[in-house]
């Protein structure tokens, strides 16, 4: 009995690490390069990091490429209460 406590204990702990993946899409409202984010026209807040893939009409691109009022398609995980890119497939 005790095994199973712990085996559901632990299962529940590694649950509770793993982040919260979402898509969205919208047009660019804002983009703050030194923040390294963007805001999108319905509020939602995108922030990058170094593993977030941005591409732009399909090419590879940096975040200081990305023009507001550009439609956007995201990829995003939550992590430590951010919502954290993966992913920004940016047309014009």
């Amino acid at each position: 009995m005790k095994k199973i406590a712990v085996f559901i204990l632990a299962v529940i702990l590694a649950g509770a690490g793993l982040a919260a993946a979402a898509d969205t899409e919208g047009k660019i409202q804002s983009v703050d390069p030194m923040g390294k984010q963007i805001v999108l026209d319905d509020g939602t807040r995108l922030v990058c990091d170094d593993s977030t893939q941005i591409t732009i009409e399909g090419k590879e691109a940096k975040l200081e490429d990305l023009k507001e009022g550009s439609k956007v398609k995201a990829g995003y995980e939550e992590k430590d209460g951010k919502n954290v890119a993966t992913m920004l497939e940016v047309s014009q």
